[in-house]
């Protein structure tokens, strides 16, 4: 007698809701085993973040950040403040940005606020996610401290503004460097696998297979 087949659950799930006048893309990240979950880039619009752990019924257990411009993590101090939950990343180098919190959420209209995150983070570190375990991999040039959270097993990124469909992130802000942007994205994200789907910081997802074959600034083509 053959047993019945059920679904096999991810390991992990993901939501993403747009934020702040600018429409990024925070995203809701949780692990399917314990329910437990994160924010990836909580920069503002709080009320829906709250509405999404209301519909999910994920319990936060911290806020991660790939970088540290304005519309990414501009109330990411406050909500960790409100739900008492540790902050992760993005890498050092970003302390520039977040220390213009104040002044860039009054320019921009985003309740922004300076942070001290619990833990930075650096290339090769891991974090947990309730049983799910992240690679983080550093890919400056957008700005000098982004990082990129990579869940091998579901073949899935989330890296912020390095790498959009159809484009790359701006390196015209200050400590920007487009170079070291094109070296972050065919060095360190190309070598995960054209397989691996992304979630970019504003936009919809793509992989990293179609942006090598389509993506008009870094394609294999423009590159060769």
């Amino acid at each position: 007698m053959t047993e019945p087949q059920t679904p096999s659950v991810p390991p992990l799930k993901v939501a993403i809701i747009p934020v702040t006048p600018l429409q990024q893309n925070c995203t809701l990240v949780w692990c399917t085993k314990t329910m437990r979950g994160a924010f990836i880039d909580a920069g503002g619009d709080l009320a829906l973040l709250r509405q999404a752990i209301a519909k999910t019924g994920v319990t936060i257990e911290k806020l991660l950040v790939t970088h540290g411009h304005i519309d990414h993590c501009g109330s990411t101090g406050i909500f960790a403040r409100e739900l008492g939950v540790p902050i992760e990343g993005p890498e050092e180098a970003d302390r520039f940005w977040i220390a213009r919190l104040n002044d860039d959420g009054r320019k921009y209209g985003i309740d922004g606020e300076v942070f001290e995150p619990t833990r930075w983070l650096h290339d090769g570190d891991t974090v947990t996610i309730g049983d799910c375990v992240l690679d983080v991999v550093h890919c400056p040039g957008h700005t000098p401290g982004h990082v990129v959270f990579f869940h091998a097993p579901s073949r899935f990124a989330i890296v912020g503004d390095v790498l959009f469909q159809g484009s790359i992130g701006r390196t015209d802000f200050p400590l920007g460097n487009h170079q070291q942007l094109l070296d972050s994205i065919t060095q360190k994200l190309w070598p995960l696998g054209n397989d691996v789907t992304f979630v970019p910081g504003h936009g919809p997802v793509s992989t990293f297979g179609q942006e090598r074959q389509t993506n008009s600034y870094v394609s294999d083509y423009i590159l060769s």
